[in-house]
């Protein structure tokens, strides 16, 4: 592509300066005025820059059809899920060829073949009609199998409405429940439900109880939380007994739990205070009459395991199961009648351990990288077979296989596969997959998870797409995506970049990847990237970048300090004008995420954000190729965000590289929400990269 060629002049928002002094120092900032989402100039602006995207990639309709059209059809378009025993019946999904939505059922067989008694519950297809985005929040069914409860979000703003089925009937019943968060569970009764609702911050904040039939407005109030660096859900144990409502910060939660069963005391019980001070974490599970808790108590800052007896839950009374290990980050458990099993990561890898019937074991996986969760099961059920029955299940994959719903026997060690992705044509002896180690600027060694076509071989003109995220603790795990077949098979290289800010290596590796020790996250990423290019992988003109929303803020910061490395970028719903954001209360999680980046109105705090935020460091000079994306609906990072940072970059930087803003908007922070207009948004992206990569086919 030769941008000399393109004529079409790029919208330009209007210089509005406002003036900011915080802590001595002035700020101005031109566009802050693009925040007025009711202002009509502003719908005007974006709608201007779609336009301008649009065209300055209407070169690339054809290749955006043919990589649309392969990823298509890799999916399996009619397609069944698992199926999950709940009382008499067995609950799963059905996806259609042609619909974007799935469509849920259940039969009481568990034969496939078998239609005979199939009841179709819930059609997204249908309820979605007419609607730009639709999304269910849950779906969850009467312990008597009578009463469907389900939440829908229809724009993106993460905001879900609830409601209420008669599967007897048909029937829905009357009322809707508004403004509610993604957590919610039935009570023993089959008539009494528990659901979150929003504060004005977009925060959940608020626990009611409702009962089936009557008028919302006269909900009881179980509890609220005043204090906004709390965040408030629901989860109940996994043998549903209990449900326990969870107040976690960044560093500190407390939990309360009730007894879910008919005919128990409906009223919430403290574990333990928050204790800010020590930044206590804890987490439950119940187990044969007592609560297993997974804590950091007494420095175990990779968390160890402790128990305690119901009717006395104080701290003083919980006991050591499992020790800390200072190698072994305890993530999370799963209790069961025959024992325990244990997700842990050891060495920036994902493990199960089992500890059932006087056995202590690891389950063996084949890849060398790879990754492993508990699934979310459909249903849940208070005589639950899940937790009674020695059988467990657990979701697997790798860079290179598709995932796979496995079943075990943690008795027997007998393993059952359920059910695999099917990905058509698709040949995994086809690619290849390895670890390699950076090294970052203080020693620490930095896990890169790469896969590639089985015929490339290192070679510094090689194109590479890097991923990174590091935020939150939350770790890119290497994860199967056939979307990304389209890059592989065009000899592109995919690497994910294990940086501080996540979990990878533990908490430690969180740890110090947060507040005044964040810019580890974007030097490790800047050691990731000239790693791959001193050994080959790549070149500065062929690699590529990818984040979002926290891994766009990863992204802003780099190309501020090394544009030079990066021949182009793909930022989706980046937070980056972070110094002015996180001095908004009223913005939603803004005061949540304090103990994330830090309080701006301490001066320390200021004057370190200050210092990498990467709308106000853009300054005059050359960036690489830009594509940027925004949701009108996001709730987590507010549309003007992006808006405000590309139209900096427009007026300051010298080159005449893409830059290129797209808004999404009837949507929010997780794109466009049907399954055929997701992948639409994956060609846009692939298109950009391999259009200034030079590849056009």
């Amino acid at each position: 592509m030769n941008l000399n060629e393109k004529k079409i002049l790029p919208p330009k928002a209007t210089i509005k300066p406002q003036k900011m002094i915080n802590h001595g120092t002035e700020r101005v900032d031109n566009y802050y005025w693009l925040r007025e989402k009711e202002n009509a100039e502003v719908i005007e602006y974006l709608k201007a820059e779609n336009v301008y995207t649009h065209k300055m990639m209407d070169h690339t309709k054809l290749l955006q059809k043919k990589l649309f059209k392969e990823m298509k059809g890799r999916i399996k378009e009619d397609d069944v899920s698992t199926k999950e025993k709940h009382g008499n019946y067995y609950y799963y999904w059905k996806t259609f060829k042609g619909k974007q939505y799935r469509a849920y059922y259940r039969n009481t067989s568990n034969d496939s073949s078998s239609a005979t008694h199939e009841e179709l519950l819930l059609d997204e297809n249908k309820e979605a009609e007419g609607l730009e985005y639709y999304k269910l929040g849950f779906f969850k069914v009467s312990p008597n199998d009578n009463f469907l409860a389900y939440s829908v979000d229809t724009s993106g703003a993460e905001e879900f409405v609830i409601y209420f089925k008669d599967l007897i009937t048909g029937e829905l019943f009357p009322e809707t429940i508004q403004n509610t968060s993604y957590t919610f569970a039935w009570g023993g009764d089959n008539k009494t439900v528990y659901y979150t609702t929003l504060n004005p911050q977009k925060q959940p904040d608020k626990v009611y109880k409702h009962v089936l039939g009557t008028d919302p407005s006269i909900d009881e109030l179980l509890y609220q939380e005043k204090d906004e660096q709390y965040y408030l859900k629901l989860n109940v144990s996994n043998d549903y007994q209990y449900l326990f409502l969870t107040l976690s910060s960044k560093n500190t939660s407390e939990i309360h739990f009730l007894p879910l069963t008919e005919g128990r005391n409906q009223k919430f019980t403290m574990i333990h205070p928050r204790d800010e001070e020590n930044e206590l974490e804890y987490y439950l599970e119940h187990q044969a009459g007592k609560f297993l808790i997974l804590t950091n108590v007494d420095n175990a800052e990779n968390f160890k395991l402790m128990q305690t007896d119901i009717d006395t839950p104080s701290i003083n009374n919980w006991e050591e199961i499992i020790p800390h290990r200072k190698e072994v980050y305890l993530i999370d458990i799963v209790p069961k009648q025959a024992g325990l099993v244990l997700y842990e990561r050891i060495d920036g890898i994902k493990k199960i351990r089992v500890l059932a019937n006087n056995f202590d074991y690891y389950i063996d996986f084949p890849d060398e990288i790879y990754t492993t969760w508990k699934p979310i099961h459909l249903q849940e059920s208070l005589v639950n077979p899940v937790y009674s029955s020695p059988l467990i299940q657990f979701n697997y994959t790798s860079l290179t296989n598709p995932t796979i719903r496995y079943e075990y026997d943690i008795l027997t060690k007998s393993l059952h596969m359920l059910k695999q992705e099917e990905v058509l044509g698709y040949k995994p002896e086809e690619y290849r997959t390895k670890r390699l180690i950076s090294t970052a600027e203080d020693g620490s060694e930095i896990f890169i998870s790469l896969v590639h076509h089985k015929g490339i071989v290192p070679k510094s003109d090689q194109p590479l797409l890097l991923y990174g995220y590091g935020s939150y603790g939350y770790t890119i795990d290497p994860q199967f995506l056939s979307t990304r077949i389209s890059l592989l098979n065009r000899g592109i290289i995919y690497a994910i970049a294990h940086i501080r800010g996540g979990s990878s290596q533990g908490r430690p590796w969180y740890e110090n990847g947060k507040l005044l020790a964040k810019k580890n996250t974007f030097t490790d990423f800047i050691a990731c990237a000239e790693y791959l290019i001193n050994e080959g992988w790549t070149s500065k003109e062929k690699l590529i970048i990818m984040g979002g929303s926290a891994g766009g803020l990863l992204l802003g910061v780099v190309i501020n300090m090394r544009p030079e490395l990066f021949k182009g970028a793909v930022v989706t719903v980046p937070f980056v004008d972070v110094v002015t954001t996180m001095f908004d209360e009223t913005i939603p999680l803004t005061v949540l995420e304090y103990l994330e980046w830090g309080n701006p109105n301490d001066k320390e705090y200021f004057d370190f954000m200050l210092s990498y935020s990467p709308y106000d460091n853009v300054e005059p000079k050359v960036y690489p190729h830009l594509l940027v994306t925004a949701g009108l609906n996001d709730p987590r990072v507010q549309y003007w965000e992006p808006a405000k940072w590309v139209a900096k970059l427009r007026i300051l930087k010298t080159d005449n590289n893409l830059l290129l803003l797209k808004t999404n908007m009837g949507a929010g922070h997780a794109g466009k929400s049907g399954r055929y207009d997701y992948l639409k948004e994956i060609t846009l992206y692939y298109a950009f990269f391999l259009d200034i990569l030079g590849i056009d086919n």
